[in-house]
C-alpha cells in the first residue's frame, strides 16, 4: 500500500501544503468517538430533587446525584410551604403539585415548576382545577400526571389532571380513577402512568394505569403484594417499584411490576428502615427513597436499590432533614423512555 503524505501535496502558489477554503466536511467515522453508555454517567443527567415533608414543614427542596452515594445538598425554596404534594419531571423541568399548605393545614391547587440542572428557588407555574393534599404524580417527557389525593372538603377524589410540562398554565382534565384514594404511588415508563395502593378508607392493593399521551379513565393493571398507603414509587424504562407504606402497621416492603404488562407486583426485597411516607427518585439504573417515619419518629435515611437485581435497599446518605410525607422527582427516570 501506497503512503500518502500531507506534505507532497502543493497548493495554487506552488509551495507545499494544501489551500483549505470554504465548508469542509468529514464524512468518516473512524476518527470519531461517539458518546456511549447511560447519560447519567457522562457527566449529564441524573439528579434527584426532594421536597422533605412534615413535621419540618418549610419550602425546602434537596438534591441528590444519583449515581453517587452521598448526602443531600440544598437546592432552593419552593414558593410555598408546603408537604404531600405530587410531583413530576422531564430531563429538564421539575414540578412540584398540590399539596398541604403551611402553616394552615388546607388542600392547595398550587403547582411550581424548578430547572433541575441547576439549583435555585421554585417558580409558579399554574394551578390545578381542584386543590388537594395527598395527591400523586408521574409522567413523560412531556406530560406531567396529577392524580387521586383528597379535596378541599375531607373527601377522597378520582380525578385525574395532566399538564404540559414545556409549557406554564393551568391543569386540564384528563379523567379519573378506578377508585378515588389518597397517599398513593405513581411511577411511569414513557407510554404508561401507573398508581398504585392507597386508603379509601381501607387500605387497598390496587395498581391501575392510564396511557399518557391520550386522556381517559384508568384501567385494572394488578395488584399490590401488600395491600397499604403512603407507599413511595419510581421506576425506570422497564420496572416500576413501591416501598414502605402503612398496611396498617409499619412496612419495609417493596415491590415490582413490569410496566409494559399488566400483573400483579412481586416481592423485590426490603427498605433497609421500616416506615411510611417515603419520597421517591430514579435514574435508568437506581431507585432512590427518602425520609420516612419509622417508629417512632420520622428519618433522614436515602436508601437505594438497583432496578435489574432483586434484593434489600443499601444506605445512600442522609436527607438534611428528618420528615415524612415528602416528594421526589428527577431528569433520568422511566417516564423520559432512557
Amino acid at each position: 500500500m501506497s503512503e500518502f503524505r500531507i506534505d507532497q501535496i502543493t497548493n495554487q502558489s506552488g509551495s507545499r501544503g494544501p489551500d483549505i477554503a470554504g465548508i469542509t466536511t468529514f464524512s468518516s467515522t473512524s476518527g470519531m468517538l461517539m458518546p456511549s453508555g447511560v447519560t447519567e454517567y457522562r457527566g449529564g443527567r441524573g439528579r434527584g430533587v426532594f421536597v422533605p415533608g412534615a413535621p419540618a414543614t418549610t419550602n425546602t427542596i434537596e438534591f441528590i446525584t444519583i449515581s453517587t452515594a452521598s448526602n443531600a445538598t440544598d437546592f432552593g425554596d419552593l414558593s410555598t410551604g408546603r408537604f404531600n404534594c405530587a410531583s413530576f419531571s422531564s430531563s429538564v423541568r421539575g414540578i412540584f403539585s398540590g399539596g398541604e399548605g403551611f402553616p394552615v393545614s388546607a388542600a392547595t391547587n398550587v403547582m411550581d415548576f424548578i430547572s433541575i440542572s441547576s439549583t435555585g428557588n421554585a417558580f409558579d407555574f399554574g394551578d390545578l382545577i381542584t386543590s388537594r393534599v395527598y395527591p400523586n404524580g408521574f409522567g413523560s417527557s412531556t406530560r406531567g400526571i396529577t392524580a387521586g389525593g383528597q379535596s378541599a372538603s375531607g373527601n377522597n377524589t378520582s380525578s385525574i389532571e395532566f399538564t404540559t410540562i414545556a409549557s406554564l398554565g393551568n391543569a386540564v382534565n384528563f379523567g379519573n380513577l378506578t377508585l378515588g384514594r389518597e397517599r398513593a404511588s405513581g411511577c411511569a415508563n414513557s407510554i404508561r402512568g401507573i398508581y398504585a395502593g392507597g386508603r379509601n378508607p381501607a387500605n387497598h392493593n390496587v395498581i391501575e394505569f392510564v396511557t399518557i399521551a391520550s386522556t381517559g379513565d384508568a384501567i385494572d393493571f394488578g395488584d399490590l403484594t401488600v395491600a397499604r398507603f403512603n407507599v413511595g414509587g419510581c421506576s425506570n424504562a422497564i420496572r416500576g417499584v413501591f416501598a414502605g407504606g402503612l398496611d396498617p402497621s409499619l412496612n419495609g416492603t417493596i415491590d415490582y411490576i413490569t410496566i409494559a404488562s399488566r400483573g400483579d407486583a412481586q416481592d423485590f426485597g426490603d427498605l433497609s428502615e421500616t416506615r411510611r411516607g417515603v419520597g421517591a427518585a430514579s435514574s435508568p439504573i437506581r431507585g432512590v427513597f427518602t425520609c420516612g417515619l419509622g417508629s417512632p419518629t420520622s428519618t433522614n435515611t436515602i436508601d437505594f436499590i438497583t432496578f435489574a437485581t432483586i434484593g434489600n435497599a443499601v444506605d445512600f446518605g442522609d436527607a438534611r432533614t428528618a420528615s415524612t410525607d415528602g416528594c421526589g422527582l428527577s431528569d433520568a427516570h422511566g417516564g423520559l423512555g432512557d
